[in-house]
C-alpha cells in the first residue's frame, strides 16, 4: 500500500496563530484530506515548538514561567486547529517526555561517532532566529527577517560537524532534483552551498538559557532549540514503533514556509545523515502572506486571526480563498474584500447555485426522488466529460502542488453544470407533460454531478462536501473509495433532501 508521512514545522509558541500558520496547516490538511481519499494511507503531525531564548523572554513578558505559558499558548495552537477542522493524526509538543528522551538518545549517538565535539565561537547571534550569522548573510548590517543588528556573542559550546556533510548533501540534491520544491528555493540551497559550510553550535550554557533539553553528556548545557525542533519528525515517527517508522519514514513529506529553510534543507538533511537515518521524500516551501499589501505586524494592527475569519465567513470560505488566491511556493496577499468576492462569485454563485437549483427542481417535479434516466443525448456526455476531466487534472495539479489550478479544475465542472442547466432548460420543458421523461434524465444527470462535486471538493471544503451528501442523502462514508460509474451514484427512487442555502451571499447579511 502506497504511505504518506506529512509534516508541517513546529509552530513556536512566542505568538498565537495566525494566517502564515493556517495557511501551512490549510495546505496540509487538504494534501492529507486528497490521499486519503485516493487510498493513500496517510499520517499528518503537527505540533509546537517550545524551547529557546524567545519563550523565556516572552513567558518574562506574560509573567509567567516558560513551561506554564507554553502550556498556554500550545493549546490554543491546538484548540485553533480544532476550531478550523484541521485532521491531523499526532500534535507533538518538544516538552513531551518521549521527545526529550529521543533528542538526548540521537545527540548521545552523534556524539559517540565524533561528530559532536566542544570548542569556542564568536559571532553575530540573532535572538528572533535563534541563530548565529556571517556578515554576508546581513542585510544593512541586520538581520534579514527581523530588520534588527544581531549582538555580538563569544562562547563555548558543543559543535556539530556540520561541514562533513557539505559534499553528501549537495550528491543528494544532484541525484534527486525535485528534493526540494519549488525549484527556486532548492537553487536557494545549492547558493548557500557554494560556500564552505561551517560547523553548527549546538548548545547554550546554562549560564544564559536553562528552558531546553539538557545536554546527555554535559549537563552545563542545553541544546540549541533547532536540534531539539527538527528531532520532531523522526521522534514522533518512532513514538508510533517500529513497523511505523520502517513503513512510514522514508514517505516523509515536510511543509515549511520559506523563512525556515536553510535548517530544513541544510542543518536537517546533514543531522539525518549523522544519525544514521534516511532523508525525507521531499521539502515543500511556501511563500509568505502579506495583508494589503503590508507584512503583517502586531505594530500595524493588521494580523489576521483564522478565528476571526472563521466565524465571519465560515471555515470552507476561508480554506477556499487561503487556496485559491495563492500559488504554492510564491507570495500571497491577503485582502478581505477579494475573499468576499471569491465567495460570492465562486461559491454562493457557481456551487451554491448549483446545488440549490438542482435539488429545488427534484422536489418540485419529482418529489424529491431521484428519477429513472432514460438514454442520454451528447450534451448529457459532455457533463460527464466535464467532470471525468475535471478529475483528470485535479490528479495532475495535486502532484505539483497546485492548489490553486486544482481548484479552477474544479470551479469548471460546476460552472458547466450550471450551463448545463440553461442549455437544457429543465423548468421549461416540465410544462409539457410529453418532456417529463427528458427532465427526469436531466435531473438524474446533474444529480450525479452534485455526487461528484461533493467528492472532488472534499479535500478542499471538507464542510462544503459533507452537507452537500447530507442533502443528497448519502450514507456516510459514500464519498470514499473509487469513483462509482456516471449514473450509478444515486439510484432511481432515492430520495434527496430539499434545497438549502450553501453559501448565502454576503451582502445579505447584516
Amino acid at each position: 500500500m502506497s504511505r504518506s508521512y506529512l509534516t508541517t514545522p513546529l509552530f513556536y509558541v512566542n505568538a498565537e496563530p495566525h494566517l502564515g500558520h493556517t495557511y501551512t496547516m490549510v495546505v496540509v490538511d487538504t494534501v492529507a484530506r486528497y490521499a486519503r481519499s485516493r487510498g493513500v494511507e496517510t499520517f499528518f503531525l503537527t505540533g509546537t515548538d517550545e524551547h529557546g531564548d524567545k519563550i523565556v523572554e516572552a513567558a518574562q513578558a506574560a509573567g509567567e514561567t516558560p513551561k506554564a505559558y507554553a502550556d498556554r499558548i500550545s493549546a490554543l495552537f491546538r484548540s485553533t486547529w480544532d476550531a478550523c477542522g484541521i485532521r491531523y493524526d499526532h500534535f507533538i509538543r518538544t516538552t513531551d517526555e518521549h521527545h526529550r528522551q529521543f533528542v538526548r538518545d540521537v545527540l548521545s549517538r552523534i556524539h559517540a561517532t565524533g561528530d559532536i565535539y566542544f570548542g569556542e565561537y564568536a559571532g553575530l547571534y540573532c535572538t528572533g532566529c535563534e541563530r548565529f550569522y556571517t556578515e554576508k548573510e546581513l542585510v544593512d548590517g541586520k538581520c534579514p527577517d527581523h530588520k534588527i543588528e544581531p549582538r555580538f556573542i563569544k562562547e563555548e559550546n558543543y559543535f556539530f560537524r556540520m561541514s562533513r556533510y557539505q559534499q553528501r548533501l549537495l550528491d543528494h540534491l544532484r541525484d534527486h532534483p525535485d528534493w526540494i520544491r519549488p525549484e527556486r528555493y532548492r537553487n536557494e540551497i545549492l547558493g548557500f552551498l557554494r560556500e564552505p559550510l561551517q560547523d553548527l553550535s549546538i548548545s547554550r550554557p546554562k549560564a544564559r538559557l536553562t528552558w531546553g533539553i539538557e545536554l546527555p553528556f554535559d549537563s552545563n548545557f542545553v541544546t540549541y532549540v533547532w536540534f531539539d525542533a527538527l528531532l520532531n519528525y523522526a521522534s514522533a515517527a518512532a513514538l508510533q514503533g517500529e513497523r511505523f517508522f520502517a513503513d512510514f519514514w522514508p514517505c516523509a513529506e515536510h511543509f515549511i514556509a520559506k523563512d525556515i529553510l536553510k535548517p530544513h534543507g541544510v542543518y536537517w538533511p546533514t543531522m539525518l545523515m549523522a544519525a544514521g537515518l534516511p532523508l525525507y521524500r521531499h521539502l515543500n516551501v511556501h511563500g509568505y502572506w502579506t495583508v494589503e499589501g503590508d507584512k503583517m505586524s502586531k505594530s500595524l494592527g493588521n494580523v489576521v486571526a483564522p478565528r476571526a475569519m472563521i466565524e465571519k465567513y465560515g471555515n470552507d470560505p476561508f480554506r477556499y480563498f487561503l487556496l485559491r488566491e495563492s500559488v504554492f511556493g510564491l507570495d500571497a496577499d491577503f485582502r478581505e474584500e477579494t475573499l468576499v468576492n471569491r465567495y460570492n462569485g465562486d461559491l454562493a454563485n457557481n456551487v451554491g447555485n448549483l446545488v440549490s437549483r438542482t435539488l429545488s427542481m427534484l422536489q418540485r417535479y419529482f418529489q424529491g426522488a431521484i428519477p429513472e434516466p432514460t438514454r442520454p443525448e451528447p450534451i448529457d456526455r459532455e457533463l460527464e466529460d466535464a467532470y471525468a476531466a475535471a478529475e483528470r487534472e485535479i490528479d495532475e495539479h495535486m502532484a505539483s502542488l497546485l492548489f490553486n489550478r486544482a481548484l479552477e479544475s474544479l470551479l469548471r465542472a460546476t460552472d458547466r453544470a450550471n450551463k448545463y442547466i440553461v442549455e437544457t432548460a429543465p423548468f421549461t420543458l416540465a410544462k409539457q407533460p410529453a418532456e417529463m421523461a427528458r427532465v427526469g434524465t436531466i435531473l438524474a444527470t446533474l444529480a450525479d454531478a452534485l455526487v461528484r462535486t461533493a467528492r472532488l471538493a472534499a479535500p478542499f471544503l471538507p464542510d462544503t462536501a459533507t452537507r452537500i451528501a447530507d442533502l443528497l442523502a448519502l450514507s456516510p462514508g459514500a464519498l470514499d473509495g473509487p469513483t462509482p460509474a456516471w449514473g450509478r451514484a444515486l439510484p432511481a427512487g432515492h430520495r434527496v433532501r430539499p434545497s438549502a442555502a450553501l453559501f448565502p451571499r454576503i451582502e445579505s447579511r447584516k
